[in-house]
């Protein structure tokens, strides 16, 4: 089941965990690879006054367009707070960026750092570093359905997954009676609840957050079914130490007063 104040309390210690860690990596990481790391130190972003964040802008509620056209999200909300702390002033250059580039957009000193929707693993830490985690996502059910209340529902029912995503395992482990069906995108699952083929769909939480927001006739069932961090890419090298350092106590002190509780909250995350 959900829990506000425990899954805060995760984020908090796997602070410690990731930060331990990833300074580990990144040592082994500088002398074992030559990798350059690629953005601006953090004397020059305060001289020039103004962050280059990278984004996403088709992600409700991460990140996204409103009606105005205005980027808006949970990521946006983020990215506008640490330019006030890191510069002292709100202006922040959000460039929205696809899938495939949040990593090299920061490699390629493109933006200072990205944040947009990724998640540390430990593959991604050997060429980028990650702050703290912003945000707890992981596996989750949408369903349609009002007779689907826990998972033990989905016994011998259909539940739709992306093909060879990782969310087909997690699926299997905790509802090992039901079938899955494959699809390829997002929009095929919605088409197949809305055709009955699948009771319902599996897959992250801060995508389907966004998709009951636009069809309020789906909702989360209450269980998550994994824990993944959202984290801040940062580059690597010994010269980007202040700028990972400013950014980490930044987003612990967010955690610590509850202003990314609030804003996840304020934003329909689970």
């Amino acid at each position: 089941m959900y829990n506000g104040c425990n899954r805060w309390q995760v984020i908090t210690r796997l602070h410690l965990v990731l930060s331990a860690t990833i300074f580990l990596i990144s040592c082994f990481s500088i002398l074992g690879t030559g990798l350059t790391a690629s953005a601006a130190e953090m004397p020059e972003i305060q001289q020039r006054g103004y962050l280059t964040v990278a984004v996403k802008d088709n992600l409700r509620p991460l990140g996204f367009k409103d009606t105005s056209g205005n980027l808006q999200g949970l990521e946006i909300d983020l990215a506008q707070r640490l330019a006030t702390d890191l510069v002292g002033t709100k202006a922040v250059k959000l460039k929205p960026v696809a899938n495939r580039d949040r990593l090299s957009v920061v490699l390629d000193k493109k933006v200072d750092f990205a944040i947009a929707r990724v998640t540390a693993t430990e593959s991604r830490s050997r060429i980028v570093s990650f702050s703290v985690p912003y945000y707890l996502d992981g596996t989750v059910l949408v369903t349609k359905d009002a007779s689907v209340q826990q998972l033990s529902d989905l016994a011998k029912q259909k539940i739709a997954v992306l093909n060879n995503s990782s969310t087909i395992a997690k699926v299997r482990y905790y509802v090992p009676n039901a079938e899955l069906v494959g699809v390829n995108s997002y929009n095929e699952a919605r088409e197949e609840i809305e055709s009955n083929a699948a009771i319902a769909f599996a897959a992250d939480a801060s995508v389907l957050s966004g998709w009951v927001q636009q069809y309020p006739q789906y909702r989360l069932l209450p269980t998550k079914l994994s824990t993944e961090p959202l984290s801040v890419v940062m580059p690597k090298g010994l010269q980007y130490d202040e700028l990972r350092r400013n950014v980490n106590q930044a987003i612990a002190r967010y955690l610590e007063e509850g202003w990314l509780q609030q804003r996840s909250q304020y934003w329909g995350l689970p």
